[in-house]
């Protein structure tokens, strides 16, 4: 049993609608949530292309100011001038990274942060 009295229950055994348009905005509810789903979805191409862009511009932002940082530490030290050098022009391919990632290029993001993290790693060599 449904717990419907009879009055509700049509003689075809459809619910009778109210001639107020609360149910059809009902409906627009419930679609408006399903579609608040569809933007979480992780197997959608859409977020995970958000994600992407985000990932690089999180990583590309953060090895700029960690290269940033160490220049900085290796220019008040005693190491060669090359030291400090390398590791500001890396920050600076990571900081291009980062706004590469921004406009959705993610691929060359990658690729330039891989190159920027080569070139800190090669300032580090000469210390």
């Amino acid at each position: 049993m449904s717990g419907r009295g009879d009055s509700e229950i049509s003689g075809t055994g459809e619910e009778q609608h109210a001639e107020s348009g609360q149910d059809a905005q009902d409906a627009q509810d419930v679609e408006e949530v399903e579609g608040l789903e569809d933007l979480e979805d992780p197997d959608d191409p859409e977020y995970v292309a958000r994600r992407a862009r985000w990932t690089a511009v999180g990583s590309g932002a953060l090895l700029a100011l960690a290269g940033l940082a160490a220049a900085v530490l290796r220019v008040t030290g005693s190491a060669p001038a090359l030291v400090p050098a390398a590791y500001a022009f890396g920050a600076g391919f990571c900081a291009f990274a980062a706004f590469l990632g921004s406009r959705g290029r993610t691929r060359r993001a990658l690729w330039v942060l891989v190159a920027g993290v080569m070139v800190m790693a090669l300032g580090d060599q000469f210390d």
